[in-house]
């Protein structure tokens, strides 16, 4: 008399599959085996593995290489995902074979000291580093199996790097804003004008097109509103405009039917060129960045006693605030936020005795 086989598979083909009730879940998977007994084997090692889960609460073994495919397919929307994408390919070789609950400080010893015979400055491992630890939070807190248990009982401590180089931001006062703007060309002192003003970003700006103006004429002005798919933290981008930088805009019409700011005709990549690198050096503001001019609006509305939530819209910093969605009495009080910054003092003693102690530290 033949043997019976174990409930629960059922033959497709040349493969057996398991279609069985487990603990009131369904599980429907192939054994990968055209054999009766390897397929009997396999079910029996997965009955186990769910009864142990569902009674005991251990968890499967699952690798990092999982959670971070896992973790780049849920950020599928993150501007920086091809960043991060890079970064996990390069911690790959060293901990992607590794279970969660193997993955720690220790064992990224080796990925630190190669990266660092490279060449590799302190502060970018620590973007690795950053995602690591962002996987493992992720692993801990928010993804959870059928049986809901998260994937990692605890994160382990990820420590970063001392980034002993690492620049601070550095607002401009009023001074040296206009050392700068004087050895400027003139599109590069137009958009520096603009990012002072605004707060844009340097990709904002290169990319600014015509067609993102709003007028809003109950309050007889206009704002930009620049899409999402371009903005770093994917929300639609309110641009409010005080009277230099409309200034700025009305210097620029004209000048191309798409874009805003352009150099012979052409839209500009980025505003760190040579033309900046010799402006600042003129200027002897050598460790001046690019992105120091957001930083510098952002100082300036702080200054003015502009409160913390109109300060995250101006700059646009990512909130739960509808940010492109305001009624006149809102947008009036922006606008009068952003108008505050152009009659201010901002090269005062303090700020300037401050930069001169700190100056030392920055690496050019």
């Amino acid at each position: 008399m033949a043997n019976k086989r174990l409930p629960g598979l059922i033959k497709r083909g040349k493969i057996w599959h398991i279609n069985k009730i487990i603990y009131g879940r369904r599980i429907c998977e192939s054994t990968k085996s055209s054999s009766l007994a390897e397929a009997e084997r396999y079910l029996i090692y997965r009955l186990e593995k769910i009864r142990e889960t569902s009674i005991y609460g251990i968890r499967p073994t699952r690798y990092f290489r999982q959670a971070a495919l896992k973790f780049l397919n849920e950020n599928q929307h993150k501007a920086s995902l091809h960043t991060d994408a890079r970064l996990l390919k390069q911690l790959d070789p060293f901990i992607g074979h590794l279970p969660l609950t193997a993955v720690h400080h220790g064992n990224l010893e080796s990925y630190i000291q190669t990266r660092k015979i490279a060449g590799v400055k302190n502060r970018t491992i620590n973007y690795g580093l950053q995602v690591v630890r962002r996987i493992l939070n992720l692993a801990t807190q928010e993804w959870v199996d059928e049986n809901g248990l998260s994937w990692l009982a605890a994160a382990p401590k990820i420590r970063l790097l001392t980034e002993k180089n690492k620049r601070l931001p550095y607002p401009l006062s009023k001074d040296e804003e206009q050392r700068l703007l004087e050895h400027l060309p003139f599109h590069l002192k137009q958009m520096a004008i603009f990012a002072i003003n605004t707060g844009c970003r340097d990709q904002e700006i290169c990319r600014l097109q015509w067609q993102w103006r709003v007028e809003v004429p109950e309050l007889n002005t206009y704002v930009f509103i620049i899409p999402a798919h371009l903005v770093k933290n994917r929300q639609n981008r309110l641009v409010i405009l005080n009277q230099c930088a409309k200034q700025v805009i009305e210097a620029q019409q004209g000048r191309h039917p798409i874009y805003v700011f352009t150099y012979r005709n052409k839209p500009l990549s980025r505003m760190l060129n040579s033309a900046w690198l010799n402006a600042r050096t003129k200027a002897q503001l050598s460790q001046l960045r690019v992105h120091d001019l957001k930083h510098t609006f952002g100082r300036r509305l702080r200054a003015a006693n502009v409160s913390y939530e109109d300060r995250q819209d101006l700059l646009g910093h990512k909130s739960q605030r509808v940010t492109t969605d305001y009624s006149n009495a809102e947008l009036a009080n922006l606008i009068s936020a952003v108008d505050s910054i152009v009659t201010q003092n901002s090269s005062t003693n303090v700020l300037t005795l401050l930069k001169h102690s700190i100056s030392s530290t920055f690496i050019r």
